[in-house]
């Protein structure tokens, strides 16, 4: 679609580095085991990379805590490693977006090493730092993310309390500092030059704090911070960053985590600020077709109006969606879902392979904030290592059963779903770009159809456990959920936990 920016049209696959190839044997995936695995993803049909943090970090948060924003971590390679990944993902025709991580860095920065070592030094200013109040208490009532403990956390060498929403080896960089925010640019810069095409933006929409840094109001106080700041300073930094991604050519761009569970809020940081903004609440949907239909309702009243939905089941931070639903059947009629949305859709590594969160036993829980479930390695074949040393989690449940290797084998298996649905919305400029709207079907059903041009797609979800019959819906089945029918007339009714789309 050379009329709209690629970024639009995409299916972009979030790849977690130390889950999804291991090319040294260590048990922890690198950016060599990308490169190596690269078939996969060209063989499944995606067409761009999300590559969540591989920078150098003490791993407090797995990489969450930057200590060098402009080098890989010795765990997962070199530049010269990323350099090769990054020229074998464009000579595919896959574009590559990374995570960048603006809120906080590690505590093990030089910055804040700096920082923290005199109330003179002139980093000081490049965090928040805060006298306790006379009893002792924090300045405010912000709470920290994962704990419920509050964001701050009192540094014995300055005898002052600095910010930290996230853990306290993640403080908070003050944005409001001019140099701060500088630096962060030329952080951009150091990758754009190198070619990457964007940017997964963490936790975006905190990096702007009112300065006056006032308490939570006392019905939401028990919150995380991080979950409630929303300022108009962040709109501000947001659209200054804007002018950096678009004065480089090739449609930079940007999606920005805006972790408000409140999609009229995520729709103001679009226009001239994000290009694409994650919108959580269908992360958090049961599997209801009234729940989902409020989710397309309210993307296309508070995101549509300002700019082009996201959309997405799984990642690295919540419970997979193929546990979350119960199911591998509802798990295959959610693929058809997401990729018959109007929005760009999020795959998360794994998901074509119909994984559930791995059983993780307490001496083997490593992650702060208890992800690591749907953290745990890909499974490439049916040998006992499925592919990797040692590995550093658990394999998720029926790892063979669900490696590459013996899905590929299987016709009808998820992976070969995915793999269609892939190439199908490919080929249908409707199912990319098209106009999206609402059919009224039965109870228990979602539908709605896809327009551009002379192509017209209509999409239905069955979310229940028995037939459903829906005798306004025809055309011919371009793809089924379970693969039955696929080239015939619909016949109206929708099997259980059933999904398609049809050619009108």
């Amino acid at each position: 679609m050379p009329d709209e920016p690629w970024w639009k049209s995409a299916v972009i696959y979030q790849i977690y580095p130390r889950s999804f190839a291991d090319s040294t044997g260590d048990g922890v995936g690198d950016l060599e085991g990308i490169r190596r695995h690269l078939d996969h993803l060209e063989w499944l049909g995606v067409d761009a990379i999300w590559l969540s943090p591989f920078f150098r970090s003490p791993m407090a948060d797995f990489g969450y805590d930057v200590s060098d924003y402009c080098d890989v971590d010795p765990l997962f390679g070199d530049l010269d490693a990323f350099d090769r990944l990054l020229a074998d993902i464009h000579g595919r025709g896959m574009r590559l977006i990374i995570d960048w991580v603006p809120n906080h860095s590690s505590s093990e920065h030089p910055w804040f090493i700096a920082a923290r070592s005199s109330r003179e030094d002139p980093k000081r200013d490049w965090y928040f730092w805060r006298d306790p109040h006379p009893d002792g208490t924090p300045p405010n009532n912000w709470k920290q993310a994962f704990r419920d403990a509050p964001a701050w956390t009192l540094d014995p060498t300055t005898d002052q309390l600095y910010l930290h929403l996230f853990l306290p080896e993640q403080p908070d960089l003050n944005w409001g500092n001019p140099d701060v925010e500088a630096a962060m640019h030329e952080t951009l810069r150091f990758w754009l030059d190198r070619g990457v095409d964007g940017f997964r933006m963490d936790v975006i929409h905190a990096i702007g704090k009112d300065p006056a840094l006032p308490d939570d109001p006392p019905e939401v106080a028990a919150l995380p911070h991080s979950s409630l700041n929303d300022t108009p300073f962040t709109h501000q930094l947001l659209r200054r960053i804007r002018a950096l991604l678009d004065s480089y050519t090739g449609d930079r761009m940007s999606v920005g985590e805006v972790f408000l569970l409140d999609t009229a809020k995520v729709g103001t940081y679009l226009r001239d600020q994000l290009h694409l903004a994650f919108n959580f609440p269908p992360l958090f949907t049961k599997w209801r077709s009234y729940r989902w239909a409020k989710q397309l309702d309210d993307a296309a009243a508070y995101i549509e109006p300002n700019g082009w939905p996201t959309w997405v089941l799984s990642n690295h931070d919540v419970v997979r969606h193929r546990t979350r639903y119960g199911s591998e059947d509802r798990a295959r009629a959610a693929a058809v879902l997401l990729l018959g949305l109007r929005g760009t859709p999020f795959l998360y590594m794994g998901e074509e392979l119909g994984l559930e969160n791995a059983d993780v036993p307490p001496d083997r829980v490593v992650d702060p904030g208890g992800r690591d479930g749907c953290r745990a390695p890909l499974p490439w074949d049916r040998s006992r290592g499925h592919g990797w040393g040692e590995p550093w989690l658990p394999f998720p449940p029926d790892a063979a059963a669900r490696s590459v290797e013996a899905l590929r084998d299987e016709p009808e298996s998820i992976l070969h779903l995915y793999r269609e649905l892939l190439a199908q919305r490919k080929a249908s400029p409707a199912l990319q770009l098209g106009d999206q709207e609402r059919i009224e079907v039965a109870d228990g059903a979602l539908a709605w159809e896809r327009a551009r041009g002379d192509d017209r797609r209509v999409v239905a979800v069955n979310f229940t456990d028995e037939a459903v019959a829906v005798p306004n819906l025809q055309g011919t089945v371009v793809v089924s959920s379970d693969r039955l029918g696929e080239g015939e007339t619909f016949t109206g009714t929708l099997g259980p936990d059933q999904a398609v789309w049809l050619r009108v």
